[in-house]
């Protein structure tokens, strides 16, 4: 057997395992029946992360936006949400780009192994701190959409290799483990994964199966837990899955390009909002819980 051929035999594996999941946990959530607007963000989401955009960022700025998911559930409902369509855009990717599967199969179980113990802390953090993490993880998303359209894909480099060797993969490893435990609190990891194999001497196109299949993987285990712990709302988590399939295979098989620099621009707005939003509900709360003690001694 391959290590392609276990890749995808694993992807159905952990689409499975989710898709139990999600039925067991159905009878605590009274309200799981995703509306069109949640299902919208989904597609639109999806279609423009299969084109390398990244799902996270713009989903945070849409739920904050419409106020559709509790700000601590938001990091669980998009990882469970997520997970599926991002599986067929692993299957997708995968088969076409041939990374070396040395390489792609390690960095895809280290970033695993982060997510795995990113999702435990995750779950269990107060609302404030949730809030303010994804809000400072929104800035480095606009930060690196920035340098991405001044610099290009590549930031300035003319890697072409489908392999990392020695101290590179090495690395690529450590890296690519710290980005699976960020993914879990909303930080993105394709931009930060695009610039980690450029820098690396990667070729950009090497980022698509190896960003995507370490999110194909940790995203179902990551979910597992928030699942578990009931950390996610269940009606907006299937917006995205039912919305976000039809989205990944139109944008992979019909559209393929875009001129994605101006979208990142226009995504660049929405997410400096949404951080400005989120911190702001974050400190906002802060403030509200210091007077209390206060308001209770005055009266």
């Amino acid at each position: 057997m391959t290590v392609h051929t276990a890749l995808f035999i694993g992807l159905g594996v952990v689409a499975l395992m989710l898709v139990v999941a999600l039925v067991r946990a159905m009878p605590q959530h009274r309200s799981a029946i995703p509306d069109a607007i949640g299902s919208a963000i989904g597609f639109v989401t999806n279609f423009f992360d299969t084109l390398g955009i990244g799902s996270f960022a713009t989903t945070t700025s849409l739920y904050k936006l419409f106020r559709f998911v509790p700000d601590e559930k938001i990091p669980g409902t998009m990882n469970v949400g997520h997970a599926l369509p991002t599986v067929v855009e692993a299957a997708i990717y995968i088969g076409i780009i041939a990374v070396a599967p040395k390489t792609l199969l390690l960095l895809i179980l280290a970033a695993v192994a982060g997510a795995w113990l990113g999702a435990g802390f995750v779950a269990r953090l107060p609302r404030r701190w949730v809030q303010i993490g994804m809000g400072v993880a929104l800035v480095a998303a606009a930060a690196l959409f920035i340098v991405t359209n001044l610099r290009g894909s590549q930031f300035g480099l003319t890697g072409d290799a489908l392999e990392l060797t020695g101290t590179r993969l090495w690395i690529g490893i450590a890296v690519n483990f710290f980005l699976g435990a960020l993914m879990t609190i909303g930080i993105g990891l394709y931009a930060p994964c695009m610039i980690l194999v450029s820098l690396l001497g990667m070729s950009p196109t090497a980022a698509f199966p190896i960003m995507m299949g370490s999110c194909a993987f940790l995203m179902p285990v990551a979910s597992l837990r928030f699942i578990r712990m009931g950390a996610f709302s269940m009606r907006a988590a299937l917006g995205l899955t039912l919305g976000g399939i039809p989205g990944v295979l139109i944008a992979a098989y019909i559209v393929k390009h875009l001129p994605l620099t101006a979208v990142r621009w226009l995504v660049v707005v929405v997410v400096v909002y949404a951080a400005y939003a989120m911190l702001r509900s974050a400190f906002g709360s802060a403030r509200g819980e210091g007077a209390a003690p206060e308001a209770t001694k005055a009266g």
